[in-house]
């Protein structure tokens, strides 16, 4: 099998949520071949050495890229609009030209079932998969849709399957760079937001509950489903628990559902980085 590529983005802050997602990602992709990209402008050393020692320890390669911050000459960047909302739709750009496609996924997420069928999703000529969600931000729809212009899904995107070779081909820096100096006082979610404008035409949607699940809308998912998308049928069925929103199950008050399955993952984390921390990098 073809390994698989994973994006990510982030600073040195979200380096703890990253790993606890590589804990899970190995423990429920027990046999996959895995290559992490990790884009960054400033993570030090120290964080990287240990995020090494861990892929290390599960057997997968580590690629991180510190972003060239002259290739931004000339894009807006602001406090808001830092130049890191850009680097996961500039990726096509800023990997390798050797990797073909790659599934970037937020720190912010759990992997608890396989995702190879994702990997191997047929993009049907689309630039991207990615998935809306039911629920919460489908309330919002028509809202999205009239502030950005668009005329399909608000799609989320923290979880994104990603054609390079055709990103390569059809996104193009200075384009977006515009389209965030035109219309960046509209955004809300500036990333999510150029996402849907630009290329909400060229996405594959994927179902939500097995490919983006978002842990706030436990109770909808089951109403929609007629009770059938329960606790038991996401532990058998979903494969990223995504942990959308201000409130994250790392912060010592977050009490929603999926908060303890998230400590669990922590704590093994943290135990196999005691353990690394010792052996070579």
């Amino acid at each position: 099998m073809d390994p698989i590529f994973l994006l990510t983005t982030l600073d040195q802050n979200y380096l703890p949520q990253l790993q606890v997602l590589l804990t899970s990602l190995a423990v429920n992709n027990p046999e996959e071949a895995v290559t992490l990209a990790l884009l960054h402008s400033a993570i030090p050393e120290e964080g990287l050495s240990e995020l090494r020692r861990q892929c290390g320890a599960h057997g997968y390669a580590f690629l991180p890229i510190r972003v060239d911050g002259a290739l931004f000459h000339g894009a807006p960047v602001t406090r808001q609009y830092p130049k890191e909302m850009y680097y996961r739709l500039l990726a096509p750009h800023l990997l390798p030209r050797e990797i073909k496609r790659v599934l970037y996924l937020d720190p912010d997420i759990l992997v608890i079932n396989p995702i190879r069928p994702l990997w191997e999703t047929d993009l049907e000529g689309n630039l991207f998969a990615a998935a809306a969600h039911t629920g919460r931000t489908e309330l919002a729809s028509g809202v999205n849709q009239l502030r950005l212009g668009t005329e399909g899904d608000y799609y989320n995107s923290g979880v994104l399957l990603m054609d390079l070779e055709a990103g390569r081909r059809e996104i193009q820096p200075q384009v977006l760079f515009d389209y965030v100096a035109r219309h960046g006082r509209e955004f809300i979610l500036p990333d999510q937001d150029v996402l849907n404008a630009l290329y909400g035409h060229r996405i594959l949607p994927l179902e939500d509950a097995l490919w983006n699940y978002d842990a706030r809308n436990y109770s909808s998912y089951l109403l929609r489903s007629g009770g059938v998308r329960d606790l038991r049928w996401v532990m058998a069925h979903t494969a990223i628990l995504h942990f959308c929103g201000k409130e994250k199950p790392w912060k010592p008050k977050y009490i929603r559902r999926f908060g303890i399955l998230y400590q669990h993952y922590a704590q093994l984390a943290r135990r196999a980085r005691e353990a690394n921390r010792g052996s070579p990098v």
